[in-house]
């Protein structure tokens, strides 16, 4: 059988170029692609199952039988994805032109040919040329794409998680698998496009779930966990909240993250491949975006400026907290950092996104705590120019004027020889001083002062009411004890006192007892609202009130505890006073009659 023409041997044949294929072959890596190139065109080798196999023209077999290029049981045309996994790294002599969005255009290598560094049980043909020498020895580059982590000239070191591929020069280079799901990189159109407010895509799935409710309720809402083919919502993730808004014109409550998949949380169901309209809350993904971002630009200069590291941070809903790994930071440093980095705001210095394959080794020059276990796919680097370069999965502003201004409000204690610095960044800051002015107008028309005064007011009313609440409770003793002389110096007074007062308090209770006396009397005293909660105290004989106490706590549905003499406690029925009365009254009674 003769070998088909090659056009390494037999010049007549026509050499199809890389950029003839680049249109020609741009189909998704998830299907076998296989399309003529035009009549007489050199295809070059097919591999199937582990094997290279001569390919002739386009769509005709070596043996002259036509060929179904674009079916699974056909000899592949080259640049197919093969029907086997490579079990081997593989070499490609050039640096990849692969797209840097997608993985929908296959990456073109300019060589003729180029075949696997090894293939398991592969057979090259005898025609088959070898990669030219000086493509072997030419200095090897990384692919501009971090999606697609080949590297030509050199085998191709496993990552943590082995992408296969087989790369070929001069034809296509794809992965032979992708993980499933549509967002199978863990790189979302929100961190692509951190400014985009709506974004059309389809529903991938959609399946019943269930949402714990926010503030530690125990309540769970029923509903549905959606996955789009992309999303502009951003799932919750280093540090940053997730996004809220709408998928056409259905609520999205909550966005996580699970493996490399967004799940979006929604009450009504979708149909799996229709097309819907995301809608993102701007206003809370542009505070997030300001906060993230100013923390990254405190965090780079406090350590330039001090070498204070960042041990974490927390995004909360009215401020936001960094924890420095210094047991404290003074007054002057705070001031000398705010003030650098308004500065920095000011001159406007832009804030780049960049993506780098996995064992990319500029990587490790960055700032950063390591990347997730089940992170998949490129790794995003935020760099402040000329002064931080940090590893980053979340949404930033594009230039830090965006920032607007940076507030420091000042440092709080943190654990273990930690301090926590606070701060505001952006339309925060225009909150806060909004909040401050309207809380300034109000005083100044309660204390009839200016601004400048509201301080030295405020003491001065602080003083008054400590000497009122003082005077106060005098009267309060004053009238305890007389209360106690009265019942005392009344002959025909029982055996059992009873006392109510609404605005006493335990120590007003204790001096009457004082100064009643409890062995002979059982004492009843409550103060508080008759209506609602209050205080009680129960006195008297020893054997009394350890038999009484529990249940008079009881009967005012409250708690309490005793000891030897007294039972005191905090009732939430003080309505029940009278019940409670006529109780002591009866056991007193059959006390007496046994007596």
């Amino acid at each position: 059988m003769l070998s088909p023409p090659c056009p390494r041997c037999d010049p007549s044949v026509r050499q199809v170029h890389p950029t003839q294929l680049w249109g020609v072959l741009a189909h998704p890596p998830t299907r076998p692609i296989g399309r003529a190139v035009g009549p007489g065109a050199h295809v070059g080798h097919g591999v199937k199952r582990g094997r290279v196999t001569p390919v002739g023209p386009a769509g005709v077999s070596p043996r002259g039988k036509p060929m179904d290029l674009g079916g699974r049981g056909c000899r592949q045309a080259h640049g197919v994805i093969p029907s086997r996994r490579p079990r081997s790294p593989v070499v490609c002599p050039l640096p990849l032109a692969v797209p840097a969005r997608s993985l929908r255009s296959p990456s073109v290598c300019p060589l003729p040919l180029a075949v696997p560094a090894r293939v398991r049980r592969s057979r090259v043909p005898s025609h088959s040329p070898s990669p030219p020498a000086a493509c072997v020895r030419r200095p090897c580059v990384p692919s501009h794409s971090p999606s697609l982590p080949a590297f030509a000239g050199r085998v191709s070191p496993p990552t943590r998680r082995p992408r296969p591929q087989l790369v070929f020069a001069g034809r296509v280079c794809l992965p032979t698998r992708l993980p499933p799901g549509p967002a199978a990189v863990m790189v979302f159109q929100c961190q692509r496009d951190s400014w985009a407010r709506q974004f059309t895509t389809r529903v991938a799935s959609c399946r019943p779930a269930e949402l714990p409710a926010e503030g530690g309720a125990k309540e769970t809402l029923r509903g549905f966990h959606v996955v789009l083919e992309d999303t502009i919502l951003f799932p919750e993730g280093g540090g940053q909240p997730d996004d809220r808004g709408l998928i056409d014109d259905i609520p999205v409550l909550r966005v996580t993250r699970q493996g490399p998949a967004a799940v979006h949380f929604v009450q009504t169901p979708l149909e799996p491949g229709s097309e819907v309209l995301l809608t993102v809350d701007w206003d809370r993904r542009f505070d997030h975006m300001q906060q993230h971002s100013g923390q990254h630009l405190i965090t780079a200069l406090a350590d330039l400026m001090f070498g204070f590291k960042t041990t974490s941070w927390e995004l909360g809903h009215q401020r936001t907290v960094i924890e420095l790994d210094t047991p404290s930071v003074t007054a002057e440093q705070v001031e000398a950092l705010e003030k650098n980095v308004n500065e920095k705001i000011r001159a406007r210095i832009p804030v780049v996104v960049r993506e780098h394959s996995e064992d990319d080794p500029e990587i490790e020059t960055v700032r950063s705590r390591g990347l997730p276990d089940n992170h998949t796919g490129p790794v995003r680097i935020i760099s402040i120019e000329g002064i931080d370069d940090n590893m980053c999965c979340g949404t930033h502003v594009s230039n830090l004027s965006d920032l607007q201004v940076i507030k420091l409000l000042g440092t709080e204690k943190g654990k273990k020889n930690k301090t926590n610095l606070v701060f505001l960044a952006g339309n925060r800051v225009l909150k806060s001083v909004e909040r401050s002015h309207s809380i300034e107008k109000a005083l100044t028309s309660l204390l009839k002062n200016g601004a400048e005064e509201h301080v030295e007011a405020v003491k001065r009313l602080q003083n008054s009411v400590k000497l009122l609440q003082k005077n106060n409770l005098n009267l309060l003793r004053d009238l305890a004890v007389l209360t106690a002389q009265n019942f005392k110096s009344n002959p025909g007074r029982g055996r059992v006192f009873v006392l109510h007062r609404k605005d006493g308090d335990s120590e007003f209770m204790n001096i009457i007892a004082n100064e009643i006396g409890t062995e002979d009397t059982l004492l009843f005293l409550t103060v508080g609202d008759e209506k609602a909660a209050g205080l009680f105290l129960l006195a008297g004989p020893s054997e009394l009130v350890e038999k009484l106490g529990p249940r008079v706590a009881e009967l005012l549905e409250g708690k309490g505890a005793g000891k030897r003499d007294r039972f005191q406690g905090k009732a939430t029925r003080m309505s029940r006073r009278a019940e409670v009365q006529a109780l002591l009254q009866d056991f007193i009674g059959h006390q007496t009659l046994e007596e």
